[in-house]
């Protein structure tokens, strides 16, 4: 596991440093996977990207008849959304040496929960090496590793690698934990 972490770790670094040198603030920041366990991406949201897209005539919440709504409501939409975040799958290009690497292991159940702790050790190695400051104050910024579909273990890791009392997991808690 140590290699797949340590794989994880640096296509992910290298995603959200380059992420980060817009120099907006985040609040999310997401290495989220499928339920089949295939090579994990990032997507994260900035206030600065939040505004922006809320206010963007263009945006999916507007296509899908959603225009009628407030700014506010249409925040509220896509505030946690890791899909129709402007910054989903961002630095793709760090993670493609890890298709060939997942796809050569053999996978069951067993090697699927193991993926998934790699990730979220490669988010705390991140986060210990003061990754997730760059912008923004730590307790200001929830990250997360997240099942897609959505599952309650999301919710559990949320818990695991943010600290309890962190304004932006509450936020996460209440409005976008399954």
């Amino acid at each position: 596991m140590n290699e797949l972490t340590l794989e994880i770790a640096n296509a992910a670094r290298k995603a959200f440093q380059s992420l980060f040198a817009n120099g907006e603030s985040y609040y999310y920041c997401t290495l989220f996977t499928t339920g089949e366990g295939h090579e994990p991406y990032i997507s994260a949201w900035s206030w600065e990207a939040l505004e922006r897209e809320a206010e963007n005539p263009t945006t999916w919440s507007f296509q899908q008849g959603q225009s009628n709504r407030s700014t506010a409501e249409r925040k509220a939409l896509i505030k946690w959304s890791y899909a129709d975040s402007p910054y989903y799958c961002v630095g793709e290009e760090h993670f493609q040496h890890l298709k060939a690497l997942f796809q050569a292991r053999p996978f069951d159940e067993e090697e699927w929960h193991l993926r998934i702790e790699a990730m979220v050790l490669a988010m705390e190695m991140l986060d210990q090496e003061g990754l997730f400051t760059l912008n923004q104050a730590r307790e200001s910024v929830c990250i997360v590793v997240e099942v897609m579909p959505p599952d309650e273990m999301n919710t559990q890791i949320a818990k695991r690698l943010n600290k309890a009392d962190s304004s932006a997991l509450q936020a996460w808690l209440i409005e976008a934990a399954e």
